[in-house]
């Protein structure tokens, strides 16, 4: 299991022979001003809010938008695009007063306008918004997206430019953690008039009412962010422009950071850390992320929970784990493993248990039961992942493990990340790689997405207990009650009728250039920003 990493590190050595010194190309003062160089994943989505985003928009967000309000790491407000709220004592009415004078980089004023053209367009359902199911607690929300009411049904009222009022359908114990979500944050609504028309990744019309705006987008090599001279809080920002440029593969992330062409490469390949272990360059971050597999519930026999069930007590993680690298930790949960319990200070997985145990003498007999004793009659599914490393040595191990303790084939499909992703939303799937990095400080994030009106259920789940669990979590004032209501659905889904397979947890391999400071870790997802970061001039 071992030879596997020694063999990539030999790889690295071979490639990086100066990989204890700095790479030329990189100056702290390239061109006119402080830049600093992202390394990040191959495009994926768009640049637009309330579309159908993925990795990309994430990377530029951070940077370039304000919410209304964040989390430090503390769990204290960060106020950014609001300055105060106002909540009615059952919680069903949110008041925001956004922050006057600040300006979009265009130097046209934001407003309370601007946080509903976002809203309003996410919820046309050919917008094709993931986050979309996370407007529904405000009224109406749900039945505009399925065509049952008007839009001016909304129950978002904006009595001047810098009131922005929300209407609850019922309570909601987390709204707050929900205004860091694409659809809540602003798009200028002088360009944002379609998703689609590409307004999002042209500069003339991306305007951003964060520390920076986008400057140049070419697409399948890099965009830039420039400083957005406009930004409320623009002598806090130090740096003069941010790139990102793509990578097809981790591989080629590491080795564009050791040939001094990128500045700061993320989630790397873990070997890596062995390789840099003792160097300033090396950090390494706890992800809120969880790496899991769908079984698709339309596709016979994933539809028997005997079989799901199967499959899942069949893995051995602790193998799985030691194979593919140090960056992971076995799970059995859904809800990330490092997220922590609003109550009690434990993590959520902690508290609440073994959802089950690995055991693959019974795995045989529940397949047995199902109809396919040693595997007999079993038909050949396909496990679609992406074709990048991680996923690759994930697949080659459980085809492995799953002949080896159940006398099953399973064809594996690499498939370029944007495709992998489109055909999983589209159901188009048997078996499906599935990772999710939280979006926001609670369980709500990860079991939200197998609700039965969530636009992220992919794999048919339709379960009116487990609906009904949920949705008690979220009417739930005593935060005690409420952490075992959410305990008690992530059993259903996970322990009972396995709706999803985890696999394993993750740390982030990152490195990062030394004389780089300020950057920071966002508390719910444990991804890096950089609105504030600087360099050491050379």
């Amino acid at each position: 299991m071992k030879k596997y990493a020694n063999a990539i590190i030999a790889i690295l050595f071979c490639l990086f022979p100066a990989f204890a010194g700095c790479g030329g190309n990189i100056s702290g003062n390239r061109g006119d001003g402080k830049t600093i160089v992202i390394a990040v994943n191959s495009e994926t989505g768009s640049l637009d809010p309330a579309g159908m985003i993925a990795l990309t928009y994430l990377s530029y967000s951070v940077t370039a938008l304000d919410e209304l309000l964040t989390f430090d790491e503390y769990g204290e407000i960060e106020y950014r695009a609001a300055t105060s709220y106002e909540v009615n004592d059952d919680r069903t009415v949110w008041t925001f007063h956004l922050r006057e004078g600040a300006r979009w980089s265009d130097g046209t004023l934001v407003t309370a306008e601007d946080f509903l053209n976002t809203i309003q367009r996410a919820l046309d359902p050919a917008s094709k918004s993931g986050y979309a199911n996370y407007l529904f607690p405000i009224k109406n929300a749900e039945a505009i997206y399925e065509g049952r009411a008007d839009i001016e049904n909304l129950g978002v009222e904006i009595p001047d430019d810098h009131t922005l009022i929300f209407y609850l359908e019922e309570p909601c114990v987390y709204f707050l953690d929900l205004l860091r979500l694409p659809v809540y944050t602003p798009s200028c609504r002088k360009y944002a008039d379609a998703v689609g028309s590409g307004w999002d990744k042209d500069p003339d019309t991306s305007a951003a009412n964060g520390p920076f705006c986008l400057a140049e987008y070419v697409p399948e090599q890099y965009f830039t962010l420039k400083k957005n001279e406009h930004y409320w809080n623009a002598d806090a920002v130090h740096l003069d422009t941010i790139m990102y440029r793509f990578f097809a593969d981790q591989q080629s992330m590491a080795s564009a950071y050791e040939a001094g062409e990128v500045d700061v490469a993320l989630s790397l390949p873990s070997p890596v850390m062995k390789l840099y272990e003792g160097k300033e360059d090396l950090q390494v971050t706890e992800q809120i992320a969880t790496r899991y597999i769908y079984p698709n519930l339309n596709v016979s026999p994933l539809d028997d929970v005997r079989v799901r069930k199967a499959l899942s007590l069949a893995v051995d993680r602790e193998e799985l784990c030691s194979i593919v690298g140090e960056d992971t930790e076995p799970t059995v949960n859904l809800v990330a493993k490092y997220m922590k319990e609003k109550t009690g200070g434990q993590t959520f997985a902690a508290q609440g248990g073994i959802l089950f145990e690995e055991d693959r003498a019974y795995a045989k007999e529940l397949l047995a039961e199902a109809g396919y004793p040693d595997g007999k009659g079993f038909p050949v599914l396909t496990y679609q992942y992406p074709s990048l490393e991680m996923d690759s040595d994930t697949a080659q191990v459980l085809k492995e493990q799953w002949k080896r303790s159940l006398n099953i084939d399973i064809e594996l499909k690499a498939q370029e990340l944007q495709v992998n992703y489109a055909d999983r939303h589209a159901g188009n799937f048997e078996l499906c790689r599935m990772n999710w990095t939280a979006d926001f400080s609670d369980p709500y994030t990860y079991l939200s997405l197998l609700e039965s009106n969530s636009t992220y259920n992919c794999s048919g789940v339709n379960d009116a207990d487990y609906d009904a669990l949920v949705r008690s979590s979220s009417l739930e004032m005593d935060p005690v009650k409420r952490s075992a209501l959410l305990h008690e659905a992530e059993r259903l889904a996970v322990g009972e009728q396995f709706y999803v397979i985890p696999l394993f947890s993750m740390k982030s391999c990152n490195l990062i250039r030394p004389g780089i400071t300020g950057i920071t870790q966002n508390a719910a997802t444990g991804a890096l920003e950089y609105r504030y970061a600087d360099r050491e001039q050379k």
